[in-house]
C-alpha cells in the first residue's frame, strides 16, 4: 500500500485552546478516510492546516511525499480543497472563468483546462449556466462551481469538508458518483460529513474526533465490532456526543 497522507501528532492551539491534539491518521492511495466530529471538534481546523492555510502549532504531515512544514508550496500544487460554507467564488465572472482561474493558478496549460473545464461542466451538469456570472446563483449551484473548482488541476489528494452541503438529491449523487471514481484512479481523499448514510456509502475508513482528540479510527465495520454491533451513528454518539 502507498500512504498519500500520513499526519504526524500534528496539533493546532490557538492561545489557552487546543484545536486539534496530537492528530495521527494514514491515508493510503485510493481511499476515501472520513473525518467524523461534532461541530467545533477539530475537523475543520486539521483540513485546513493539511491545506496549508494554518500553520500547526508542533507536529508535521507528509502529502504525496511532500514536507508540510517545510515544503507548503508543493503540498498545495497536489491537494484539491472544497470547504463548506461560503464558496468563495468571484460574483463578476462566469462559472467557467471562475475554474479556469483556478486552473491557471494550477498551471494548466490553456488546452488542457478548457477540456477539463467540458468533463466538468457534464460531470455536474453546469450546462445551462456555464457561461453566465456566479453573482446570482443558488447556493446549489455555487457549490457545483466550487467543487469543481477545486478539483480543475487532477490533483493526487482531496480535502472535501461538507461537499455536498447545500446540494439536491441529483446533484448530490453526482457528487457521491465523482468520488467514487476518483478512489478508482487511486486518488486519496479526506471528507468530512455530519451525514452518515454518506458517510457509510463513501468511505473505506473513518476517524472518529472529539474535543480536538482522535477517539476512534478503522473501517465502520471494526468499530461496530467493538461496539457490540451498534450503527454508527450509535457509535459517534457514544464517542462523540454533546453529551461527553
Amino acid at each position: 500500500m502507498i500512504t498519500l497522507i500520513e499526519t504526524i501528532n500534528l496539533t493546532k492551539r490557538f492561545s489557552e485552546i487546543t484545536a486539534v491534539d496530537d492528530l495521527n491518521i494514514k491515508v493510503e492511495k485510493g481511499e476515501i478516510f472520513g473525518l467524523l466530529g461534532e461541530n467545533g471538534a477539530g475537523k475543520t481546523t486539521s483540513l485546513r492546516m493539511l491545506a496549508t492555510m494554518l500553520q500547526p502549532s508542533s507536529g508535521n504531515a507528509v502529502l504525496a511525499g511532500y514536507d508540510l512544514v517545510k515544503e507548503p508550496k508543493k503540498v498545495r500544487s497536489c491537494i484539491g480543497i472544497l470547504f463548506g460554507g461560503d464558496s468563495g467564488l468571484y460574483d463578476r465572472l462566469t462559472a467557467a472563468e471562475n475554474i479556469a482561474y483556478f486552473g491557471r493558478l494550477n498551471n494548466m496549460e490553456e488546452s488542457h483546462l478548457k477540456e477539463r473545464i467540458s468533463e466538468l461542466t457534464e460531470v455536474f451538469g453546469m450546462g445551462e449556466y456555464i457561461q453566465r456570472k456566479a453573482g446570482k446563483f443558488s447556493k446549489g449551484m455555487k457549490q457545483k462551481v466550487a467543487f469543481a473548482r477545486s478539483i480543475v488541476h487532477n490533483p493526487d489528494i482531496m480535502l472535501f469538508d461538507e461537499p455536498t452541503s447545500g446540494l439536491d438529491v441529483s446533484a448530490i449523487r453526482n457528487v457521491h458518483e465523482f468520488i467514487l471514481d476518483c478512489k478508482s484512479q487511486g486518488k486519496s481523499i479526506i471528507l468530512s460529513s455530519h451525514t452518515m448514510s454518506e458517510v457509510e456509502k463513501l468511505c473505506d475508513r473513518i476517524g472518529i474526533i472529539h474535543k480536538g482528540k482522535l477517539v476512534a479510527q478503522g473501517s465502520i465495520a471494526q468499530l461496530q465490532e467493538q461496539h457490540q454491533g451498534k450503527s454508527l451513528e450509535d457509535i459517534f454518539i457514544e464517542l462523540a456526543g454533546d453529551h461527553k
